[in-house]
């Protein structure tokens, strides 16, 4: 009976391993609605790059870059982003509070109230985009409108098996209240 049970929990767990697999976060849409605040997790590549563009296309006001090294400046970010330096003074935060996708929303959170903004596009790589959003869903709903906005990779079975371990972990110990 108990070796049934375990075999039927891995095959659950086999499935949506392969059902996270098959359903990673998509890019917003171009038409996509402006919205108060571009957020991006900082962490992947061409995450920054992408929050960065839209900014220059006024798809949000102002753009909080979560989780960035505090020894990251402004100024280190004019090369790398190819960004007009008069945008980037003035609609560029730099977030330096938070270690981990969980903080990052806290940080958000912090960030919008303090501008009393109530739209935001969140913007990551499609691996992290369900735990990202969950994240940010358990922060802002229902108050805020949020946009999710997937940078495309290709990210290998280890990254994969890694985030779905978290994302399962993360759900477990917000129903246990852990």
């Amino acid at each position: 009976m108990i070796a049934r049970l375990l075999a039927f929990l891995a095959v659950l767990y086999g499935l949506g391993f392969a059902l996270y697999a098959v359903t990673l976060g998509e890019p917003a849409a171009d038409d996509a609605a402006r919205v108060d605040a571009i957020i991006v997790i900082t962490g992947g590549k061409g995450r920054i790059e992408h929050a960065a563009r839209l900014l220059e296309s006024r798809k949000g006001r102002r753009l909080l870059i979560a989780g960035a090294d505090p020894s990251v400046r402004k100024r280190d970010l004019v090369s790398r982003l190819d960004l007009d330096r008069k945008l980037l003074d003035c609609c560029v935060d730099l977030g330096s509070e938070s270690v981990d996708t969980r903080s990052n929303a806290e940080e958000a959170k912090r960030w919008m109230e303090r501008r009393g903004y109530d739209s935001l596009r969140l913007v990551t790589s499609d691996w992290h985009m369900r735990r990202a959003r969950y994240e940010f869903n358990r922060q802002f709903a229902p108050t805020t409108t949020i946009i999710a906005d997937a940078v495309r990779t290709e990210p290998a079975f280890r990254t994969l098996f890694g985030e779905y371990n978290k994302y399962l972990l993360r759900r477990v110990s917000v129903w246990l209240d852990i």
